[in-house]
């Protein structure tokens, strides 16, 4: 697959927000590869191959260690409350 031509500025969506996307865009597939609609489903496709990547880039980075340290630093990263 390749990314989508007309999606920008994915890198300024949270990780949470790109998750939801990614989600919605699973759904809206489903329902294309049910009425035969290949173009729609090869839109899509594009769609969340973009998401997909920005995922994992915003993933990488909440896991990357912090200068100076051996692991990430988890504490400033995640908020359970």
């Amino acid at each position: 697959y390749m990314e989508h031509p007309f999606l920008h500025d994915l890198d300024k969506l949270s990780l949470e927000e790109v998750g939801k996307k990614l989600s919605e865009l699973y759904k809206k597939l489903a329902i294309a590869q049910r009425s035969g609609n290949g173009y729609l489903c090869g839109q899509i496709q594009m769609a969340i191959e973009s998401y997909r990547n920005q995922h994992q880039v915003k993933l990488n980075e909440l896991y990357r260690p912090q200068p100076g340290q051996n692991t990430p630093d988890f504490d400033s990263k995640i908020d359970i409350s």
